[in-house]
């Protein structure tokens, strides 16, 4: 069974770049959709239900945040929930991301090295 993921970033040369490494460092990973904003992050995860989702935090309509909060709260039962990392420039949001039951909180710019270790700790909770 392959693994379905999201990325959710305003900023299109970070999501292709995002993407790119993801293909590299987890090539069996399958990166169904990209988001530019939170909304369509939300509509996007509920249609598609994908099993990872990479969060940028600050984005058009809602945060990563507001987007993982709202996705808890229309998440279908029985369905198991993403893992969710959080790819951000800032880091005065990492309490409230791990709070939120997130994976991973990923400053950017993302290096290989920094996301290898996210992408090993996604395996072992998928495994």
């Amino acid at each position: 069974m392959s693994i379905r993921a999201i990325i959710a970033e305003d900023e299109p040369v970070l999501a292709a770049t995002l993407q790119h490494s993801l293909a590299r460092l987890w090539p069996e990973l399958e990166v169904v959709a990209s988001c530019p904003n939170g909304v369509d992050a939300v509509a996007r995860t509920l249609q598609l239900k994908p099993q990872v989702l990479f969060l940028d935090i600050k984005m058009p309509g809602k945060t990563g945040l507001e987007a993982a909060e709202e996705l808890a709260h229309q998440w279908p039962d029985g369905e198991p929930f993403p893992l969710v990392v959080f790819v951000t420039a800032y880091d005065e949001y990492a309490i409230a991301a791990i709070e939120g039951d997130a994976v991973d909180y990923v400053l950017k710019p993302v290096s290989d090295e920094r996301l290898a270790k996210t992408v090993a700790r996604l395996r072992q909770r998928l495994a």
